[in-house]
């Protein structure tokens, strides 16, 4: 694809949209159906502009500047900063989520059709390292010192891999003792891991109760943020699993991410994305696409 395809769709804006998209945080939310990104203001709630993508964006995650996509049905992964795409890695077979390394440059990256865990350098838009597992990797999460990843092994798996960062290998595998979906290191360091299939998450070693699956998770603010789509729920939840409220969302919001003091969580059948304050109220909806499944933050 011809590399001036990727040019932003702001740059003939007016200064005063092109000036939003340069500083403020911004919201990064992939149009899946569009083969494009769509910056959303955190702060007026307006979509300021798009970007054309390799097609099927879906997981996006913030890596230090720049955001990392998820293109599955095109085996590709794009470095994406605020007006362009950097690079295009087609490496892939079908790249599924993303977990930044603190350095801010590098990312893992799990690929369910090698059945594994990539590692990318963003910088340079290259793979430097691959770990094999035992089966469908998905979701993922990493420590908070980046020692350590747990990966989940499908949509609704028996089991979760832990994978050390250095060097770079399986470590192990554990059975959450319910078909598992997302999984989370909140910054205590307790794991947490949801359920593909039933009413119930894991925070540590305890079950708790969930609304329907598959739910999502995501941290900030010492609150934890828990997504069921199919529900149309957001729980704020304390560290040790006791929810402190709970807000309606639009149904098919799944995904969840916490950043520069809001939740955003796109809905993938309406296309909207909502987002939320620190402790979990709602701000605004706001139309995006005809379907959205992913959002990051952009600083």
């Amino acid at each position: 694809m011809d590399r001036r395809e990727f040019l932003f769709a702001a740059a003939a804006a007016p200064a005063t949209v092109r000036a939003q998209l340069t500083r403020g945080p911004v919201a990064v939310v992939t149009c899946d159906e569009e083969a494009r990104l769509a910056f959303v203001d955190l702060r007026t709630f307006r979509v300021l502009g798009h970007v054309a993508t390799p097609p099927d964006p879906r997981a996006i995650e913030t890596v230090g500047d720049v955001a990392v996509v998820c293109h599955t049905a095109a085996g590709a992964v794009s470095v994406v900063d605020r007006t362009r795409v950097r690079h295009v890695v087609r490496s892939f077979v079908e790249p599924r989520y993303v977990a930044p390394h603190p350095d801010g440059v590098h990312a893992f990256v799990t690929d369910s059709g090698r059945s594994g865990v990539a590692l990318l350098d963003t910088r340079r838009g290259v793979v430097v390292g691959r770990v094999p597992l035992t089966g469908w990797a998905r979701h993922l999460t990493i420590s908070g010192d980046g020692s350590r990843l747990c990966v989940g092994l499908g949509s609704a798996s028996e089991r979760v891999s832990f994978v050390r960062t250095r060097p770079f290998r399986h470590e192990r595998d554990l059975a959450p003792g319910f078909l598992a979906h997302d999984v989370g290191f909140a910054p205590d360091g307790r794991l947490w891991i949801t359920s593909g299939a039933s009413r119930v998450l894991t925070v540590g070693s305890a079950h708790r109760p969930a609304d329907l699956a598959p739910q999502h998770v995501t941290f900030g603010n010492g609150r934890v943020f828990v997504t069921s789509g199919d529900s149309g729920t957001l729980h704020v939840q304390a560290h040790d699993g006791r929810v402190l409220s709970r807000t309606a969302i639009p149904n098919g919001s799944y995904n969840v991410q916490f950043s520069h003091g809001r939740v955003v969580t796109p809905s993938l059948s309406r296309g909207t994305l909502t987002i939320l304050d620190a402790v979990g109220r709602k701000l605004a909806i706001v139309q995006v696409s005809s379907s959205c499944h992913d959002a990051c933050v952009l600083a």
